[in-house]
This record gives C-alpha cells, structure tokens and sequence, in this order.
C-alpha cells in the first residue's frame, strides 16, 4: 500500500481515505474506513473515463452486479454511485493474499484446504447462478483467501445470463488457462452460462492442488488450442479429487456438474470455516492485517495557498532538456566521457545547484548466491553502472540509486524480496530475475503495489504473469523465449541440413514441447524433415535417446530443453556414438555447467541468444571500456552477459522517467512510472526494446536474436543471428 498524495481526496462519501491500494489508468483503489471505523476497499473511476457512456455503463453493471451477490464467500458491497462524476464502488477490505500468490509462496494446497476451497466457491457461484449472473472470470487471481475462507471478486465481466455482452466484437471473454471452450469461441460468446464457471472453478481446483495449470502456459493461441480439442493435464491430483475435477473440465457444458453439485460433493461450505489453511498462510494474513488496522485516519485535505509569489525553477532548462537526455546512452550516444566520468552521487556536476535532488530507487532483486549468480552479479554490476552513470548528467531532473537483493533464485525469497521492494516508496522500478519462477512469485505484489518489473535474463509463457494485458507492470526486455530455436534453425539451413532431430527433454516441461513445436513449425515450412525424440525427465543417460536420433539420419540435432548439464549430457552421448555433424540449443542451456559437462563433445555447438557480448559490439566500446574499469577488470577480460542488458534496462527505465518530468510535467510515481513503460521505443547500446499501443513487443526477431559458436571450449560472439548464419554459409562452402 502506498500513502496518500496530496492530491488525493481525504474522504469520499462519507468514506475516510488511509492509503492507495493500487491505481491504474482508470483510476485509484484506496484503502478507507467507513462510518463505523470498518476498513473497505474503494474503487475511484477518474472522470476523464466516466465521460465515456460505454464505460460507464461498465461500471455500473459491476456494480449492479455485485450489489445482487449476498452470500458469505463473496466480497460484500458496502455502498456505489455509478452516477457520480467520478464513479466509485466500496466494497469489504479482505487483507490476505490471492491464491496465486498462496501458491506462487507455498506451492500446491493439501487436500483438505482445495476441499474447503472449492466448496465455498461453489457455493459462492451458486448463489450468481441462482440470481442469474455468470461470473466468466473465476481465476486464482480473483480469489482471495481470508483466514475464516476465501473471497470471490472482481464482478467487472460478470454478466446476467443471456444477456447481451457490452464486450468488442471477437473479444475473448475470460483468462486463457482458466476459460471454458465456449468463450474461447468467441462468435459462440452468447453460449457463455453457468457451466463455464464451473470449467473455470474446476481449472483453479486443479491449480490449487498440483501448482501447474490444467492446460499449460505458453501463448494465448497454445493454450486456448489445448483448452479447447486437449485432455487436461491432471497428474498428482488426489483420486478423490480426481472424478469431480474431471467432471468440471468436461468440454461440453452439458456435460459439467452444476455448482451447487460440486458443493454438495466437496462437504459443507456454511459454518465455521475452520482452521482451513496450511501453515504459513495465517501469518501473512495476520501480518497484513495487522498493517492495515494500525493506519490512522489521514487528517482532512486543506487547500493554503501560499504567502510569497510563485517562484520559477532555476532549472527549468534542465527539465525541458531532459526528455532527450536518454540519447546519451544510446548507441549513438554513449561517449567517452563515460570512462571518465565524475562518480555519481546528489549534486554531483550541478554547476553549483543548491538545492538536492530527489532522490528516486532502482531495485536489482536477483540470484546472487544461487544457481545463477554469475548472471545476477552481472545485472547488479550493469544497473549500478547505469545508476553512475545516469547521476553524472548536469542535466538530470533528479537522482538515482541503486538497491539490491538477493532472492537467491528460490520463489519463496523472491517472494519476500518483492514485499520488501513493494513496501519501500523510494523504488520506482525492479530489474534483475533469473528463473520463471523467481518471476511468478515476485511479478503479482509488484502489479499490486504498481512497481515495474522488468526482466533481461529470463523469459516467462504469456499467462504466468497476470494483469498483463491493459496496464502492464510486467516488461520482459527481450525477444520471446519461444523463438530462440531460430538462430540454430537458420544455420541448419544455410548448411544444407534436410532433417533435423530434436530431443526434446521432458525435465524442461511445457517448454521444451514448444521448442520442440517451433523448430518443427519453422523446419517444415521449407518441407524439411524434422523428428521429435523424448528424452524422460527422469533419466539421466541419454545413450537410448540418441540412438533413436541417430537411426533417423539427421543432418541437425536440436537439444530442446533449459539444462545447462543436460545439454552437456547429450552433447556427450552424441559425441560417443559417432555424430559429428551440426548440433546446438538455446541461451537457457549454454553455460560453464554445459561446458565441463560435455568437454570436447561441445566443441561447434551453436546457441540461440538474446544476449550479446558487448566487447564486440561497436555500440558497447564506450560501455565496455566503463565496465572494466568500474569493476577492476584487465583490459581483455570478457564483460559478463547480461551486463549490458540491465544497463540498457535502467537506462530505458530512467529515460522514460525523465521524460515525465520533461515532457508531462508529472511527479515521478509509481502509477506514472507504469504508464510511461507501457508504450515506448528506446534505442540501447544492445539493441531496441519497446512496446507498441497493442502491448505487443517492438523486438524483431531477426534483429534481437544472435548466435554463439563454441570454439576452443568456450563461447564465441558471432553476431545478429541471420547476418551470422549468411557469414557461415560462406565458411561452409570454403571449407
């Protein structure tokens, strides 16, 4: 929760204000008292969108919605005016956390908890069915647990049976991984009834049990597909769960139980709830609680206008300058003046300011000590240069700093670390994450708490971030990982490979399906031949597999999969079966595990990245030159990867920011912050990031793609991955 600005309102409807919930491009969610001395969540719409009929109208069905669901496990309303010029919505206040984060946390529920679950959100969707109402969100996000039982919320889709959608054409309606078939079926969206909550309460019971989703993650397309012609994935329910869960995710609506059925199946829901949650779960709630109860009642918003004339920046010009400020940091820009620069701090080159800066916090949440730590001391190093650097500039509007922590690259502490960078107002955006799962643990507090997260070194499947598609606080800085595969399929290519065989290794889940799916997709669409063999998870020798691979003949081996000694274990068994030929894999496998691993069977492997070596890129000299004598380094040592990346990262972060200081005249906030980073294009010394009006990334893949050979058992740069690939062509045939 963030404190209240001074521009905030004090109280509303009788309502006193305590602090900022969340705020987005609609509007503000406060946290309020009422009359009574009871907390609420209160939901502002900004007039500027209440001016527009149709959303208003929107909102007031949510509304109208919500007012016509009493039951207990739901979240009660506790007063609404649609009408007013700037709408609002009290509802109850539930302080605990949302079963995705429950299980992003914890991981998967016990038995009894999803049985207690269920029940309650069945009979929760019992009552919206009884009143004729269909929810069409039902969502790990939009469940939130309570320690007496959890909440159903969010009523702002939610539409009376058969009525007509206020929804854009071809909308589809719903989460992809949580929606029933129907509403994947967009024209059939009047198909849309009470059996689709039912699909959907199912999707989250199979979630809560087992911690992965029923039809994967991946794109919206791949899981949409899967949801609606695949059998879900429901390895490790318990077999007394099994049937009902089945039942609910059965493709046609006639054939679901109603709600009330899966009620009267998983036991009681009224009553005491019970001590119904695990262990862990009821101290976050009563911490939060606890937060929450302690806050006081902000005194009334007073309006003193002041005693002296206003008084003109002595600055101003720096401000204007500001906005194009960034461009010394970008591939054109970057002089240098960087290696000589005076060491950052307040003040520093300021021709004589008088008065401090504010001060604004960069946090670097990585894996400093984990698996991956060579990564996250390289992003920690790159942000803290671009943090140096950035406070050098005569012409900055204010200071940065930088804060760092360890997350280990375990979920749990990543979990804690982003509460901690959540709860700090100083930190305006984080960078630095090396695992999926780091992510997912971390990414639902800082959508909350409005804080941008950004990563360089991991990628994450569309859907395991939520609240990714209107405002997003999530920014993955490079090319989708989906599409790493290219760089290696583009040399297969140019050396004449007509079939290509993947070992696809199951240790690396739904991905290493897809990387599998992509190379075969972008092989047979120039009629290549392309084989998929499986490698068990559970195995260690690849010898069986790899004769499998070898008794189709292939010219090219894809290793599908993230294991960096996996992939060290097939390149071995290759080597000692006779294969010689073209072999490679993606950036998640390239590392000095894969390295040891395989010895002299690595040597000519070829990896897909998104990454560069920055002292081969001309852009980078200035930067490279900077690095090494930041961290002490000799004047041929390598510059670690990712280091360029999350310099790019805080750059792009801090131009954006000037820019509303610039440009906007705005505070540097959170919520500012945010909406600055959901459209841009920004030039980096390693390539071009951004976001188009439709969230969709400015990347190119045949631009932001590159390619490492290994030579002499290590890693070596060669570049754009196409311009790579037409450069060993030419080798190929002088050879």
């Amino acid at each position: 929760m963030r404190p209240l600005r001074p521009a905030d309102p004090s109280a509303i409807a009788g309502y006193r204000l305590l602090g900022r919930l969340g705020a987005g491009g609609m509007g503000v969610v406060y946290l309020a008292r009422t009359a009574g001395g009871g907390l609420a969540a209160l939901k502002l719409i900004l007039a500027e969108h209440a001016a527009d009929p149709g959303f208003r109208e929107r909102f007031r069905r949510e509304a109208r919605a919500a007012e016509r669901i009493t039951g207990r496990w739901v979240v009660r309303v506790l007063g609404s005016d649609p009408e007013a010029r700037e709408p609002w919505l009290a509802t109850e206040f539930v302080p605990g956390p949302s079963l995705a984060e429950a299980v992003s946390l914890h991981g998967a529920l016990p038995e009894s908890t999803v049985r207690a679950l269920g029940a309650r959100l069945a009979d929760a969707l019992t009552d919206m069915h009884e009143a004729g109402l269909v929810h069409r969100d039902v969502k790990p996000g939009n469940v939130l647990l309570a320690l007496d039982g959890p909440r159903l919320i969010d009523f702002g889709i939610a539409r009376s049976a058969g009525a007509t959608a206020l929804t854009a054409t071809d909308a589809m309606i719903g989460t992809p991984g949580f929606l029933a078939p129907e509403q994947a079926r967009v024209t059939g969206a009047d198909e849309v009834g009470p059996p689709s909550d039912v699909f959907s309460l199912g999707c989250v019971l199979a979630y809560a049990t087992t911690g992965r989703r029923p039809f994967g993650t991946g794109g919206v397309a791949a899981v949409v597909y899967r949801t609606v012609h695949e059998e879900p994935d429901l390895d490790g329910l318990p077999e007394a769960l099994l049937p009902l869960v089945t039942a609910c995710l059965a493709k046609f609506p006639g054939d679901r139980p109603t709600a009330a059925e899966v009620r009267a199946s998983l036991g009681p829901a009224d009553g005491p709830a019970g001590d119904w949650l695990p262990a862990g779960l009821p101290a976050l709630i009563a911490e939060r609680s606890a937060r929450v109860l302690d806050l006081p009642v902000a005194e009334p918003t007073v309006v003193v206008p002041s005693a002296e004339p206003a008084r003109t920046s002595p600055s101003r010009r720096r401000f204007l300058a500001a906005g194009s400020a960034a461009a010394v940091a970008g591939a054109g820009g970057l002089t240098a003046w960087l290696v000589n620069r005076t060491p950052g701090g307040t003040g520093s080159g300021s021709g004589g300011r008088q008065t401090p800066l504010p001060t604004y916090a960069i946090g670097v949440q990585t894996d400093l000590s984990g698996p991956r730590k060579a990564d996250g001391r390289a992003q920690e190093r790159g942000a803290r240069l671009a943090v140096e650097t950035f406070n050098t500039r005569s012409d900055r509007p204010f200071d940065l700093a930088v804060k760092v922590r360890d997350d280990e690259g375990d979920p749990r502490r990543a979990g804690a670390v982003a509460r901690e960078f959540a709860n700090d107002p100083a930190v305006m955006a984080v960078v630095g994450p090396t695992t999926r799962e780091t992510v997912v643990a971390a990414a639902d507090t800082y959508d909350r708490s409005m804080v941008v997260f950004a990563t360089v070194a991991v990628g994450v499947d569309q859907g395991d971030v939520a609240g990714q598609i209107a405002n997003p606080a999530y920014r993955e800085l490079r090319v989708h990982h989906d599409m790493l595969q290219l760089p290696f399929t583009s040399i297969a290519l140019v050396r004449g490979a007509k079939r290509t065989a993947v070992v696809q290794d199951r240790a690396a889940g739904d991905y290493g399906w897809r990387m599998a799916s992509s190379a075969r997709t972008t092989m047979s669409a120039v009629d290549e031949t392309v084989t998929i063999h499986q490698m068990e998870a559970d195995h260690q020798d690849f010898g069986q597999v790899v004769r499998e691979v070898l008794a189709a003949r292939p010219d090219a081996v894809l290793y599908a999969g993230v294991s960096e000694r996996r992939a060290g274990l097939c390149a071995k068994a290759l080597k000692q079966l006779g294969y010689g030929g073209l072999s490679g894999g993606v950036e998640y496998a390239l590392g000095p595990e894969f390295l040891s691993v395989a010895g002299p069977a690595a040597e000519g492997w070829y990896f897909g990245t998104t990454y560069v070596d920055p002292v081969l890129v001309p852009a980078a000299k200035a930067f490279t030159a900077a690095y090494r004598k930041r961290w002490g380094l000799s004047g041929a040592a390598p510059v670690d990867r990712f280091a360029a990346e999350a310099y790019d990262a805080v750059t792009a972060v801090a131009e954006r920011m000037s820019g509303l200081v610039s440009s906007q005249k705005l505070a540097i906030a959170r919520v500012a912050v945010r909406g600055a980073m959901r459209t841009f294009t920004y030039q980096g010394i390693t390539k071009k990031y951004g976001f188009d009006e439709q969230n969709v990334m400015m990347f190119k893949y045949n631009t932001e793609l590159f390619l490492y050979r290994i030579e002499r058992g290590a890693p070596r740069f060669l570049g754009q991955f196409e311009k790579a690939a037409d450069d060993e062509k030419k080798r190929w045939k002088k050879a």
